[in-house]
């Protein structure tokens, strides 16, 4: 079905291996899409500005909520995170960013979370958490943010998953 067709590329020397492909892209996409966490204060009226800068820029594909007694992490997932940086450097908020999976639930699969968790135990890789997108075109679809995303983005395609890519978010 699918095999490793990531390039090499010379880079100032040095061989880069580019991470693998969506199974369905035209074979540019990346596996991966940009999250940012963002602290904020527990302050009444806090997250309504997040929203606010966020949702002027494009829509929120999904988003995660941790919160303690006098802060929270705010997982964000961008339609367009290029957008979605600018408008958090713009508020002044404070934000780290990451790269994450997205992949979408088969609705055919009997428990398609436990078939992922299968997938990745299998290969010893933990997901140190997941979260659901808000909306997806094709069906139910979740973020993970996992030990080694290239190898289970591997993992997950040859087990029949669809990675969903950046440009998947825009549509």
């Amino acid at each position: 079905m699918w095999e490793s067709c990531g390039r090499l590329d010379k880079l100032e020397g040095m061989e880069e291996v580019l991470p693998p492909q969506t199974q369905h892209g035209a074979g540019f996409e990346l596996t991966r899409v940009r999250q940012f966490t963002v602290f904020l204060e527990n302050r009444v009226g806090r997250l309504q500005t997040l929203m606010l800068a966020l949702e002027e820029v494009g829509h929120i594909a999904a988003i995660a909520i941790e919160e303690s007694a006098d802060s929270a992490l705010v997982r964000v997932i961008c339609a367009d995170p290029d957008l979605g940086r600018d408008a958090l450097r713009t508020a002044g908020f404070g934000f780290s960013e990451s790269e994450l999976l997205a992949v979408e639930l088969p609705t055919k699969t009997r428990n398609p979370l436990v078939a992922i968790c299968a997938a990745l135990l299998a290969a010893e890789i933990n997901i140190h958490y997941m979260y659901p997108l808000l909306s997806r075109p094709r069906g139910p679809a979740v973020v993970l943010y996992v030990d080694d995303p290239t190898l289970s983005a591997q993992l997950l395609i040859r087990k029949g998953f669809t990675l969903i890519s950046e440009n998947d978010l825009r549509m």
